[in-house]
């Protein structure tokens, strides 16, 4: 057989539900994923008014203990993972030493001496290889448990209410970011208050062999709230919504922190070096003197949807790139995020369009979020 044949597609422990559903399937990162089950701007809409049930087990998850489990992600990552408190979560980078980023992650500490750390489907791979490679001469260890856990995530105002009808553990105590172990409806689970869709909502790992009682178990509880599942689709539309940035749009290895405005993440401050400190340095001084291009949002007048990849324009220059675009149901109009030169990236500023096929299309520069939750 040639090397150069595609591999067969994963597919999650859901995925005879998501056939029974009806779902429009797509390949994502090598998973067979459901991408919606019928209309995704009312996926998106249950969501943000009710509840969204979404299977996220294509997500990489890794597990780093021992010793010096703390110092290991210290050097590995650009954050202070060692301040991390037992129970917590922060979402912090992986970066190249040259300052490129690699993937942004979510580590979740689960005791002492050890911690989750999630990837992206996408690049699950490469941060389990760097990761391993950067654990040389600590007393840790880095285990992919990519094959050990399904991920179900309940999202939207109504999901507290869907999720507390099923588990005693205390909800109203969990704290954003913040992660415990409980049982959910028979199913022992890590619940966390993590989510991507700019909702309340939870992220519920669990064994592989008890995801479908799971999925069942909320699909029951959430019926009178209006609970429906989503797909992969209505998830990007959430989360482009939120501001909130996708690996291979608003990140990429050609990019730093502060190059899109969340060099927040790098903590330089922290107890010994780290992989990437030199070039991350020197990124940040360029950040503060002569800004980069700056992420920012942009509302259309008209109806023509952006893409990644489409200019952005002022004046007949070019002045950016759309990285991510997408009709905003909650808007009612097209929205984009786009990388623009620091000049144009002021909110009101005037003149900035988008050229789509060759059309100057007019937008709005807005900061982002979109769209903000009331709290």
């Amino acid at each position: 057989m040639s090397s150069s044949a595609p591999r067969p597609l994963r597919h999650t422990a859901l995925d005879a539900v998501h056939r029974a559903l009806g779902a429009t399937m797509t390949d994502f990162a090598g998973w067979d994923m459901p991408l919606r089950y019928g209309s995704e701007r009312d996926e998106h809409i249950a969501v943000r008014t009710r509840a969204g049930l979404f299977d996220l087990s294509h997500m990489g998850e890794i597990t780093v203990t021992g010793p010096q489990a703390a110092a290991l992600l210290n050097h590995a990552l650009v954050g202070n993972i060692a301040s991390v408190g037992v129970g917590w979560a922060r979402y912090t980078m992986i970066c190249r030493e040259d300052g490129g980023i690699l993937d942004d992650l979510i580590v979740y500490r689960l005791a002492e001496a050890e911690y989750m750390v999630v990837a992206n489907a996408s690049n699950a791979q490469v941060v389990l290889d760097a990761l391993t490679e950067r654990a040389a001469g600590f007393d840790a260890e880095v285990r992919d448990d990519r094959d050990n856990y399904a991920l179900i995530a309940v999202q939207g105002p109504e999901s507290p209410g869907i999720l507390a009808s099923l588990t005693d553990a205390d909800l109203d105590g969990l704290k954003y970011y913040a992660g415990l172990p409980g049982t959910v409806a028979g199913v022992p689970a890590l619940i966390a208050r993590t989510g991507y869709t700019g909702e309340d909502g939870f992220e519920l790992f669990v064994a592989p062999a008890d995801a479908e009682k799971l999925w069942q178990a909320l699909t029951d509880a959430g019926a009178d709230a209006g609970l429906v599942p989503c797909g992969l689709s209505c998830r990007d539309t959430l989360r482009l919504e939120a501001g909130m940035p996708l690996y291979g749009h608003e990140l990429t290895t050609g990019l730093t922190p502060f190059d899109a405005g969340l060099g927040r993440v790098v903590k330089f401050d922290k107890e010994g070096d780290f992989v990437g400190r030199e070039a991350l340095l020197a990124a940040a001084e360029r950040a503060a003197s002569q800004p980069p291009r700056v992420l920012v949002g942009l509302v259309a007048d008209g109806r023509r949807v952006p893409r990644a990849g489409y200019p952005v324009v002022a004046g007949g220059e070019l002045i950016g790139e759309v990285t991510s675009g997408a009709p905003s149901p909650t808007l009612g109009k097209p929205v984009a995020m786009a990388y623009v030169d620091a000049a144009h990236a002021a909110p009101g500023t005037p003149g900035v369009g988008v050229d789509i096929r060759g059309r100057h299309e007019p937008y709005e520069v807005v900061a982002l979020p979109f769209y903000k939750r009331q709290k």
